[in-house]
């Protein structure tokens, strides 16, 4: 990759620019290739003659010009240099290099982008990861469109990653008892008793929907079960039918595990009594008021956190220690965990028990994502109702479709809270970025069909020349192309996946200057100019493919015309 290539070469100039002499400096300060804010300043520009000058006792522009000299590039990849500012080195990429990429993607086809740099190391992502006793909302579907793209980038990136879904059904859970609780009753209220429904249980439509087809399956045949069994049995057919529910909701919006991870499985195992023991036999526990404690503060914590109560039953973090623990045993050289906005609280004390235990924190990566406010013109619905309940995912789904609800949930990083505005997300035009880029697709398909229709076939890319395209906005569209394996390298690298969305709405924006002021296929573009368009077209059509298909956004050829 391009940035990558240039880092290497300025590290190695500086090296070689100290064995001769012509620098002094003990450690290479951290440097930086970036794309300058205008383009009258060049496809990169570097700041090493800036960050080296202090060291060297030498005028930052001179010590530019140092590196420079003992600068070494393919001579095909640069048109000029130049030392700008106090020592910015800016450097211009040549068209030749540019066309090169052009053929490239051709070449690559659907691989275009991705790359090596995992070298197969194996993750696991946990994302989503709902309690089972209630349906997924719409900030449910921020945290899975995030874990699903994150989890495409990471494998166009040359990971090995495995997506996993952590289900919170300990038998001690109270929300699942409570939830169990709030189903007999419904049920019982169903079969005709008059019976008093708890303050605190779970009071939305859909317990009641369950409750009646649990009735429809089995009549009254536990009215006169006993209680405690009853309970058990409700609890766990609730449960069935709420992850068969969240199963098919995040598959409408293109979101399959390779895993259900059931938490209740590391209390049958006994792996949580497992890990309490493993960490006391550490030292790294102590007991006060009856408790077990974790001694978290030993690394960074803001104080320790209990394993086990007093009343002898584990804490929700003993399984979630157990459950991390269990994710190492399995192999992974990384675990990504992606959170909600509660969880925040959880990142030092579940970090800590994985360093008490003998692993590197570092492996461990938990990110937390901002809620989601939906609305409805000026009006916001978050936390208001929707037909009779709270905003849920499935709605949000059913109103806008799965390929606007994946692109809302990426308009920004995941640190932002997010706001989703449903008449936005229905609109067929460009502030819809779903079918912005879709849009741009189609269009891009057209081009190529008309050109078929007209008998003009897609020119060899590898013997075409693209010289003829000298426009500035020819020129902007293929260095916008040769930024994706970066975008993609950079997304995984900082787990930002928001930043494919970013790329393919920039794309699609660079198209449509492209289309509006360089056309393709009117009767007065020269052959080979209209040659070397069509396959600038192509490359674009194979980019767009290659990014939305990381998205999990669909590439149609056809859409009806709309205003964009």
């Amino acid at each position: 990759m391009i940035r990558e290539l240039l880092t290497s070469a300025f590290t190695k100039a500086a090296a070689t620019a100290r064995d001769a002499h012509r620098l002094s400096y003990t450690d290479l300060p951290a440097f930086t290739i970036e794309r300058p804010s205008n383009i009258v300043f060049g496809d990169f520009t570097c700041n090493l003659g800036m960050l080296l000058a202090s060291e060297t006792k030498q005028p930052p522009r001179q010590v530019a010009q140092t590196l420079i000299d003992f600068l070494q590039l393919p001579p095909t990849l640069l048109e000029r240099l130049e030392i700008t500012g106090p020592g910015f080195i800016n450097l211009f990429l040549s068209h030749q290099w540019i066309h090169d990429v052009v053929r490239d993607i051709h070449a690559q086809g659907d691989g275009y982008g991705a790359g090596t740099a995992g070298n197969g190391a194996r993750v696991l992502v946990e994302y989503v990861s709902a309690n089972p006793n209630a349906p997924l909302g719409t900030t449910h579907g921020r945290g899975a469109v995030i874990g699903d793209v994150l989890c495409n980038v990471l494998r166009s990136a040359g990971y090995a990653v495995t997506r996993e879904f952590y289900v919170n059904d300990a038998a001690t859970s109270t929300q699942m008892v409570r939830f169990g609780e709030s189903l007999v009753v419904r049920y019982l209220q169903v079969c005709g008793k008059d019976i008093a429904f708890p303050e605190d249980g779970y009071h939305g439509a859909y317990v009641t929907e369950i409750a009646r087809r649990i009735y429809e399956q089995d009549g009254a045949a536990y009215v006169k079960m006993p209680p405690a069994e009853r309970l058990e049995r409700f609890t766990e057919m609730g449960q069935t039918a709420m992850l068969d529910w969240q199963r098919r909701v995040l598959a409408d919006l293109g979101v399959v595990f390779d895993n259900w991870f059931r938490e209740n499985d590391l209390y049958e195992s006994r792996a949580v009594d497992d890990v309490v023991r493993k960490l006391a036999a550490h030292g790294e526990t102590y007991e006060a008021d009856g408790a077990i404690w974790l001694a978290s503060t030993r690394y960074g914590d803001e104080k320790d956190r209990p394993l086990v109560r007093s009343n002898g039953k584990p804490t929700y973090l003993a399984s979630d220690v157990a459950y991390h623990r269990e994710k190492f045993t399995r192999g992974f050289q990384t675990l990504i965990d992606i959170w909600g906005p509660e969880h925040h609280g959880y990142i030092a004390r579940t970090k800590a028990a994985m360093a008490a235990l003998g692993y590197d924190p570092e492996r461990l990566h938990i990110l937390i994502f901002q809620p989601v406010h939906v609305q409805r013109g000026s009006e916001f619905l978050a936390g208001a109702m929707y037909d009779g309940e709270a905003v849920q995912l499935s709605d949000l789904i059913d109103e806008v479709g799965r390929d606007a609800a994946r692109f809302l949930f990426l308009r920004a990083g995941a640190d932002a809270e997010l706001r989703v505005n449903l008449d936005q997300a229905t609109q067929q035009d460009a502030e819809n970025p779903a079918y912005f880029v879709q849009h741009s697709y189609a269009r891009i398909a057209g081009i190529l069909r008309t050109a078929g229709d007209q008998g003009i076939a897609m020119p060899d890319p590898a013997a075409t020349d693209l010289s003829p395209m000298t426009d500035e906005v020819e020129i902007s569209l293929m260095r916008r192309l040769t930024d994706l394996p970066e975008e993609i390298l950079t997304a995984a690298e900082l787990f930002e996946p928001h930043r494919i969305a970013r790329y393919a709405q920039e794309l699609a924006r660079e198209f449509h200057l492209f289309y509006d002021n360089c056309p393709v296929l009117i009767a007065d573009t020269p052959a080979p100019l209209r040659d070397a368009r069509l396959v600038l077209t192509g490359a674009v059509k194979i980019a767009l493919h290659n990014v939305l298909t990381l998205l999990g956004v669909s590439a149609p050829e056809r859409m009806e015309k709309a205003t964009v």
